[in-house]
This record gives C-alpha cells, structure tokens and sequence, in this order.
C-alpha cells in the first residue's frame, strides 16, 4: 500500500495543533485520537530524546523510553518538587525505578511508588530489606498507535502527593528552592 502524508488536528493543551503523520492504508478517511489523549511526539523521535518533558492540561509530565517501555509521570519529584529528568533509572526489589537527583527519593515507574530500605530492628534477626511507601507520584497511561505516542492523564480522584507540586503553592515553593539552590552555587564558587 502507498504511504501518504495525512494533516490531522490534534487536541493538545486545549489549542488546535496541525501533526502530520503517517497513513500506511489509504483509506482516505481521517483518523481522530480518542478523547483525552494527548500527543506527545512521534516514537522514533521519543526514543531518541529517551526523556521529554511536556505539559498537558497544564500539568507538568516526564515521558521516558526506557527498556523498551514508555512511562509517564508528573514530572515534580512528590518530595520536594525536584525535577526527575535527569533521575537514575534502577531496579530496586524487582521494580524499575527513576532515582530522584535532588535527594535520592526512589519511584516506580510503573505504578508512582515510593521505594525504600530499611532495616526492621523488632525481628529476631534484624533485617535488610526493601517497603513501600504507596503511591506516591501520579503515573499517566501511554499508548502508541502507527508510530504516534499519546499520554492519557491519570484521573485517579483522590489526592496524590506529587499533585501538590503541579498546584500554585506547589509552583511557588518551587521556585523558592530553585532561587535557594542558585545562591548555594553562587556562594560557593566565589
């Protein structure tokens, strides 16, 4: 079958944006995404970048490729706001985690749980191991449909706690460490 170039509107961050993409059937009909899905990129180009930040709906995201896999999560660290881009990505008690660089926090990939070591001194054999601390960072569904990658925002209703660095206090506070961290640097290299 002929490829051809298709002109598709894409709903993205409530404005109309023009994407072409790729047609592999010529059906001569234009394929719309489905309801809140959000185009993030197309994939060859993600899994070159590896990361991406993107803000959907106003909400700060980290999309990654990682092992043959997409993930998407608020992009805050749930801690104290840190960005998670430049995060390790490890494996702790068989979960793949990215490592916050701010202060070490581990979180799922998969499901946005904090991840943490500990010893537990009330065995009789006191013990090393690996606990969860729930869910703690907002994970967002991503699909990918004839090379085209989508984000659908998780819109699980109670309150998780990296939500609080996608709000304005959040987005203050932020800020406030950013200028704090900026004249830690400036002091010490003068």
């Amino acid at each position: 079958m002929p490829i051809r170039l298709v002109s598709v509107p894409w709903v993205y961050s409530s404005r109309s944006v023009w994407s072409i993409i790729i047609s592999m059937e010529d059906r001569g009909e234009r394929e719309e995404p489905a309801a809140g899905l959000h185009f993030v990129g197309m994939k060859e180009d993600l899994i070159k970048a590896k990361r991406s930040f993107r803000t959907l709906e106003g909400r700060d995201i980290l999309v990654l490729y990682h092992q043959e896999m997409f993930y998407a999560l608020d992009f805050h660290c749930y801690h104290a706001g840190g960005p998670l881009q430049n995060g390790d990505i490890e494996e702790f008690d068989g979960k793949l985690c990215i490592v916050c660089p701010k202060h070490k926090y581990k979180i799922s990939l998969a499901e946005g749980e904090g991840i943490y070591r500990a010893t537990n001194s009330y065995a009789p054999v006191p013990t090393t191991r690996w606990y969860s601390k729930g869910i703690k960072q907002r994970v967002h569904t991503v699909t990918e449909t004839n090379g085209a990658v989508y984000v659908t925002l998780s819109h699980v209703s109670r309150f998780i706690e990296s939500d609080y660095f996608q709000g304005e206090k959040g987005k203050v506070e932020r800020e406030r460490m950013e200028a704090e961290d900026s004249s830690k640097k400036s002091n010490t290299t003068s």
